[in-house]
């Protein structure tokens, strides 16, 4: 039996030992909300080098290293906070791209703590101007039908949106709100009084059409996607929201990175002596250098079965995010994560975002 790799240790602040994870590719976070609340946290968690995450399933105590960190895929509603450490992860030479979440349910009060819609569009644009373009993706997320929105009032949102981000982003990420499948959207939605209704496929399917037909309409020219949905849509791809293709594309100087998603970095083929091209493999990606990649298989097969993100490991926690939107799914309860909230502000710089 051949020997088994010792797991990476750490020393922790009170000069203990431990045992830790290396992720290479950083999620920060499906759980919570990071760059709007706890990102003077993270980034003093960087700088010392690691940062402990509790199991949300067995409730055991992990830590996370940060030495072999050299890319992190932001999630927000409001990464505003993220233009003071920009620099910090320049420094470092760690890359970055944000999944930024700019939903407009201002009039129907469903998003209570993001800044208003003028302010975060405004962030949007200081963020791909200090990252650059493809650095921030637009993400309608999630499309919530409820007494007050319809599909015609979902496309007029997006469609004020989408005039004013064309030209700083490439892609539109949307997906629709399954209430029946996640528990704590539906408790949250009753609780907070909301009057929803459930998608049905023939709606989907008109929805996406006609997001389709605007998009060409309104000469966006957006990368239409949709993450986790089963449906497939004319003209709509399924999305891969932790995006190996992407990351290569933005970190493609970084040969520890691309070691790490198994891509090889190749000159775009010249013409022989009869003109002729040697034909790109179909999952080539042009790096608009001279150059292409190919990657090999990095789908995380521990995500959902239609998500498409590749390996990454994931730092935040549930009950933690307080823009206290009706259908969160990250949140137990407005009060559960009010009460951690106020537990990170007595003890911010602790090990865990929750302070405890």
């Amino acid at each position: 039996m051949a020997n088994q790799k010792p797991k990476p240790t750490i020393v922790l602040e009170d000069g203990t030992l431990a045992q830790c994870q290396e992720p290479i590719v950083v999620s920060a976070s499906r759980s919570t909300d990071i760059p709007a609340f706890y990102c003077d946290w993270f980034f003093h968690r960087l700088k010392v080098g690691y940062s402990a995450w509790t199991n949300p399933f067995n409730g055991v105590k992990m830590y996370v290293s940060y030495s072999k960190t050299r890319f992190i895929v932001f999630w927000s509603k409001n990464p505003r906070p993220l233009l003071n450490h920009i620099d910090e992860l320049k420094e470092q030479s760690i890359g970055c791209y944000i999944q930024y979440s700019l939903n407009d349910y201002e009039e129907e009060k469903l998003e209570r703590g993001v800044p208003p819609l003028a302010e975060r569009i405004d962030t949007f644009k200081r963020l791909v101007d200090a990252l650059g373009f493809g650095s921030v993706i637009w993400r309608f997320d999630p499309l919530m039908l409820t007494d007050d929105i319809d599909i015609d009032k979902l496309l007029k949102k997006i469609e004020n949106i989408g005039d004013q981000l064309k030209g700083y982003t490439e892609k539109l990420v949307f997906s629709f709100a399954d209430i029946a499948l996640y528990r704590k959207v539906k408790s949250n939605l009753e609780a907070n009084g909301v009057s929803y209704h459930e998608w049905t496929e023939e709606q989907m399917t008109d929805f996406a059409s006609r997001l389709v037909e605007l998009n060409k309409r309104k000469g966006w020219n957006y990368k239409l996607a949709t993450c986790g949905e089963k449906g497939r849509y004319p003209g709509v791809e399924p999305n891969h929201c932790v995006d190996d293709e992407l990351i290569i594309r933005r970190g493609y100087h970084d040969k520890e990175l691309m070691a790490f998603l198994k891509a090889n970095i190749k000159p775009m083929p010249e013409q022989d002596l009869f003109g002729e091209l040697e034909p790109l493999p179909e999952d080539a990606i042009i790096l608009g250098n001279g150059q292409y990649a190919t990657r090999g298989d990095n789908r995380d097969k521990g995500q959902r079965e239609f998500c498409g993100c590749m390996k990454s490991k994931d730092i935040g926690q549930y009950n933690t995010c307080i823009h206290m939107c009706e259908y969160c799914y990250a949140n137990t309860s407005k009060q559960s994560a009010a009460m951690n909230y106020k537990c990170h502000k007595e003890n911010p710089w602790a090990e865990t975002i929750t302070g405890k």
